[in-house]
């Protein structure tokens, strides 16, 4: 084989292993500081999350049907980052309290919360559990991470999109009175 083609080859698989050297690396110092990554993260979906959020059910009653009524919301607007796939066997506020479902939530104010559901056939409520950047990350894992920066990326896109159709206007708008 040609020695220049040999040189070329074998930097090659310097750089390969070169790069994978760094990306774990880079990995590990991101596990290492997944804690801070997250709490930042979380302030800055502040903004996605007060334009672009939902009230949750903080308790109603049930009829005989399963529609609710006499809803009450949290006052805050929130969005989910992760589901439990085995809720807690009780409320940490009131243990005769069965968790029907268990989610990770952002609220507007920059805060993490494990919202837990109970339903005893006639009552619906909720428990929001304030939770710490390392529980969350514990017990929810990388997901939430990901879904914060979906939220932050679907929400700058969205916007985008309306600088755009709103330039289009003005655009249609100025050529139509000139």
């Amino acid at each position: 084989m040609d020695p220049i083609v040999e040189q070329g080859f074998d930097r090659l698989l310097d750089v390969i292993k070169e790069t994978k050297a760094k990306q774990q690396e880079t990995a590990d110092l991101i596990v290492k500081e997944d804690k801070v990554l997250l709490e930042k993260m979380i302030a800055a979906v502040v903004p996605v999350v007060q334009a672009a959020g939902s009230l949750f059910l903080q308790k109603a009653k049930q009829d005989t049907k399963g529609d609710l009524y006499d809803q009450k919301y949290y006052p805050d607007k929130m969005i989910i980052l992760g589901k439990s796939e085995s809720p807690a066997s009780f409320r940490p506020d009131d243990p005769k309290k069965q968790v029907t479902q268990q989610f990770c939530v952002a609220s507007e104010k920059g805060e993490l919360f494990e919202l837990m559901f109970s339903t005893d056939g006639f009552v619906v409520d909720t428990y929001a559990s304030p939770l710490s950047a390392e529980d969350a990350l514990a017990f929810y894992g990388y997901d939430i991470l990901y879904m914060l920066f979906s939220a932050i990326r679907d929400y700058a896109l969205a916007e985008e999109d309306l600088l755009d159709a709103l330039d289009l206007t003005l655009g249609f708008l100025q050529h139509k009175t000139a």
